[in-house]
């Protein structure tokens, strides 16, 4: 149990900050879209066809980004980069939470407050991702137009996000009966 917390710990930290690299490289690029577009393919691999453009995807937010005179149209990235950037700062907290309920529960019980408390935090934050996807989808869509954008729910972190919310109940119980237990003696 030892190893598998000290691997969880490693692997969550590292997570933690390659979303957060990730969140910045592409609030960089969005930067970098309106202000010096010509240094856009430093962020990003801009492989644009002019038939149909570009596709950028973000934990299933996805558009295709239209051609304009053989770059990317920069409206459509510039919104995608912002809801991009929102996702992959919910997921890195998902794993910011997951590191320090491991670190919680290295020496004594998961049944604590904080470790509800955060795994209360990972379920909504796996609800927002599809939900802000799909918010930033309409939106693109609105701004830009019928050809960018198809817009679609990612049921997979709302029912990720359902589960571990129903998992915190059992975690909320585990903690009134050690509560209850620690009372006793």
């Amino acid at each position: 149990m030892k190893n598998i917390n000290k691997l969880g710990k490693v692997v969550t930290k590292i997570l933690e900050v390659f979303h957060w690299v990730g969140a910045a490289l592409l609030a960089a690029a969005a930067v970098c879209s309106q202000v010096a577009p010509q240094w856009l393919g430093l962020f990003v691999d801009l492989d644009v066809k002019e038939c149909c453009g570009t596709e950028l995807e973000v934990y299933g937010f996805q558009i295709m980004a239209p051609a304009v005179d053989g770059n990317v149209d920069l409206t459509s990235f510039l919104l995608f980069s912002i809801g991009g950037t929102l996702i992959l700062i919910l997921m890195a907290m998902v794993f910011r939470d997951l590191h320090l309920i491991f670190k919680n529960s290295e020496n004594a019980s998961p049944f604590q407050p904080d470790n509800i408390r955060m795994m209360k935090e990972i379920g909504i934050f796996a609800i927002a991702v599809p939900v802000i996807g799909f918010i930033m989808s309409v939106i693109i869509r609105l701004v830009t137009g019928v050809e960018s954008t198809e817009i679609s729910l990612d049921l997979g972190g709302i029912l990720l996000g359902i589960i571990v919310l129903s998992l915190t109940q059992f975690f909320v119980h585990g903690a009134a009966l050690e509560e209850d237990v620690d009372g006793l003696l």
